[in-house]
């Protein structure tokens, strides 16, 4: 009897798996959006449904997230977001914004080849990693 409750759980176990991934992916399906309608307020809510609902932090998810082929925070930069690129800036880690992205390049790195570093979001990004 033992040995079949602890086959179930395990089967419950991996049949539940699978759900939270896709949670986790319809519950971050509109974030470009949020992101490049600059909606501060609907992006708090987002990240902070995330950390309740799966324990997440931004940073831990920030990198499986592409729009347009940009990471969040450089969409931000290309829609002239300030509003929420300055948030994600200020909820990411120093070394989150640090680490190079899919093209190799850092953050800083694109955002001063792109001519984003005169700007609000380059602004405070630089004042976090200085």
């Amino acid at each position: 009897m033992k040995k079949s409750a602890v086959t179930l759980f395990g089967l419950m176990t991996l049949a539940v798996s699978p759900l939270s991934f896709a949670d986790i992916n319809e519950d971050l399906q509109n974030i470009c959006t949020i992101v490049k309608n600059d909606d501060k307020s609907e992006l708090r809510k987002k990240i902070k449904q995330v950390q309740d609902d799966y324990n997440l932090r931004l940073g831990d998810y920030y990198d499986g997230i592409s729009c347009g082929g940009s990471s969040l925070i450089r969409y931000s930069m290309e829609n002239n977001a300030a509003e929420v690129g300055t948030f994600m800036i200020k909820k990411m880690s120093k070394s989150d914004l640090q680490k190079t992205e899919k093209d190799g390049m850092a953050l800083q790195q694109w955002a001063e080849a792109n001519g984003h570093m005169a700007g609000a979001i380059g602004q405070e990004l630089m004042s976090r990693i200085s």
